[in-house]
């Protein structure tokens, strides 16, 4: 189990104000808003989630990062848990033309605003009971979703990213390597359930039997 951190240029660009998300608006109540996983998470204000997820192109220099590190190529079946809108799996097509991609998110409304050119790729579930057969993906990716789990539905969804992938996952959640990571995730944060340090976190994988790779976000 490896880490890579694949996202960490993507949120160095984003900027946060952590005691004004706590501040100015009743944090609870914007939470239970953003957990229904709509239209006010996706494309509402700013307190509700993140204020308009529309496609800008951000993801093609990660699609191509992760495209070269797992070396994947025209034929390999992908699949992304908690995929969204969709954006970075069709980053992936661009970046491997040829690739066939797969998407499952809770959201109804992410995946009816998803990337036009792989809308049908994409399912809404739950990441607890994957649709796939054993050793369907050539690769598995998850990224900001275990986290929004409870204990024991991480440890369920965790092995089966394990059971659908015959080859290589990595998976990236919010984490905290001091008390003051700690403080501004969860200041900044909406939806987490799951808050653990690195080290708890492979802990938690390996004793699921999961053999993937994983990696981080931290709020500096």
């Amino acid at each position: 189990m490896a880490i890579f951190n694949f996202l960490e240029r993507y949120q160095k660009a984003t900027q946060r104000d952590y005691v004004q998300r706590v501040v100015e608006h009743d944090k609870a109540d914007c939470a239970v808003v953003a957990k229904q996983w709509g239209a006010d998470y996706w494309d509402g204000d700013r307190r509700f989630g993140y204020g308009g997820y529309s496609y800008d192109g951000r993801w093609l220099p990660i699609a191509h990062d992760i495209a070269k590190h797992y070396g994947l190529k025209s034929g390999d079946k992908v699949l992304d848990i908690g995929c969204g809108k969709g954006f970075l799996l069709y980053e992936l097509t661009q970046a491997v033309p040829g690739i066939e991609v797969h998407g499952l998110d809770i959201s109804a409304y992410g995946i009816e605003h998803a990337k036009e050119e792989i809308r049908g790729q994409l399912l809404e579930g739950n990441c607890t009971s994957l649709p796939w057969p054993d050793d369907y993906f050539d690769f598995v990716i998850s990224i900001n979703t275990f986290h929004n789990l409870k204990v024991f539905e991480l440890h369920v969804a965790l092995g089966e990213m394990e059971r659908v992938g015959k080859r290589s996952k990595w998976f990236c959640v919010e984490s905290y390597r001091n008390e003051s990571e700690k403080v501004n995730m969860l200041y900044w944060q909406l939806t987490c359930m799951s808050f653990y340090a690195p080290n708890e976190w492979e802990w938690l994988a390996s004793s699921t039997g999961y053999r993937g790779d994983m990696g981080f976000i931290f709020f500096e």
